[in-house]
């Protein structure tokens, strides 16, 4: 056996002629399905869907970019949310809408502006319309 042959199989690299023999599968695996089993999209239509309670609209005034989880969360639980930041530092209400937009963006919403730093936040059930 040559010096290269040798480093190969100490590597892992060759000696595939030690794995020859068959492995026997068990084609009796049994796999169980559960009733209870939703896609992801059908779990993900589920949590946006209206529950049995009317829907709110949650005005939040946010005094320092610390707020935003407050935000998130009531938004993630499918509230339209209107986002006012005429407190804010102008460099913080910046980070905060951007926040917003993220947030909205990865949970199939919108955001709106409604006046000036003042935004809205909806759920891709809620419609809106202008006019």
């Amino acid at each position: 056996m040559g010096a290269v042959r040798k480093v190969a199989t100490y590597l892992g690299l060759g000696g595939a002629e030690h794995y020859d023999d068959s492995y026997d599968y068990e084609d009796d695996v049994e796999v169980e399905e559960t009733e209870d089993w939703q896609s992801a999209a059908e779990r993900a239509a589920k949590r946006w869907q209206a529950a049995n309670e009317p829907s709110r609209i949650v005005m939040l005034t946010p005094k320092k970019y610390n707020d935003a989880p407050t935000i998130g969360r009531h938004f993630r639980e499918g509230q339209a949310v209107i986002m006012d930041v005429n407190g804010m530092s102008t460099a913080e209400a910046t980070r905060m809408v951007d926040f917003a937009a993220g947030l909205a963006y990865g949970c199939d919403g919108r955001i709106e502006r409604i006046a000036e730093k003042v935004f809205l936040l909806a759920p891709s059930e809620v419609e809106i319309t202008t006019g």
